[in-house]
């Protein structure tokens, strides 16, 4: 149980677990097999989100147990979550379909996750997304945006906290997405924090500005 404040961790990929006192939402995870390098996802959450349905990010939604539903009474979630619907490419959702971005708010803290983001946002989508506490947000291009967009829009959008996550580090991940170093070279070396492990810490973490987590496996204690 998380006492105080909120935790994310990073657990490989896009995938991640959003926990405050004894509620978890785990995000985007992973089917079996799907990215090179990565361990079998097996977590319990009281809830979980998909950006889209491909196997690297809709696990929940293709029949095998990656995320087990947590037993005991029903809790009530404390993040009201706003959905913003884009695309995977740059035509419409031609090529890899749609795409949804979530914003998770409980009060306190406003955290995106911005899923396999393709295509440039529209105003009112930008204005959705202003005032952000942190944003999770692919870096690596190929199937996302190419790093250099990637960084334009945090830039507009200006959220305390960038999170980079969906690249290539090591025999992790695939090998046509780029590294973290490509997009790290586009900013401010001084606005990089890196971690002592895979999970950020709210609200200690946020006097970071870009925050380089590292990835240690994906199994969560309760």
């Amino acid at each position: 149980m998380i006492e105080t404040g909120v935790v994310i961790t990073w657990l490989g990929h896009s995938c991640f677990a959003l926990e405050e006192k004894d509620y978890r939402i785990i995000l985007d995870p992973y089917l079996d097999g799907t990215i090179p390098g990565y361990k079998p996802l097996r977590v319990d959450a009281d809830a979980v989100y998909c950006s889209h349905k491909h196997a690297d990010h809709g696990g929940e939604n293709q029949g095998q147990e990656v995320v087990r539903q947590r037993q005991g009474t029903e809790k009530k979630n404390p993040w009201t979550v706003t959905e913003i619907h884009s695309f995977h490419d740059q035509k419409k959702g031609k090529e890899r379909g749609e795409n949804i971005i979530r914003i998770f708010d409980d009060g306190k803290y406003r955290i995106a996750h911005m899923g396999d983001i393709g295509c440039e946002l529209e105003a009112d989508q930008m204005e959705l997304l202003k005032k952000l506490d942190v944003c999770l947000v692919p870096v690596g291009g190929f199937f996302t945006l190419p790093p250099e967009r990637i960084k334009a829009i945090m830039d507009d959008l200006s959220p305390r906290l960038v999170v980079p996550m969906h690249y290539r580090f090591g025999l992790h991940g695939y090998p046509m997405i780029g590294t973290l170093s490509k997009y790290l070279k586009l900013v401010k070396e001084s606005d990089v924090g890196k971690t002592e492990g895979r999970s950020i810490h709210l609200p200690e973490d946020l006097k970071m500005k870009i925050a380089e987590l590292t990835y240690e496996g994906n199994a969560l204690e309760d």
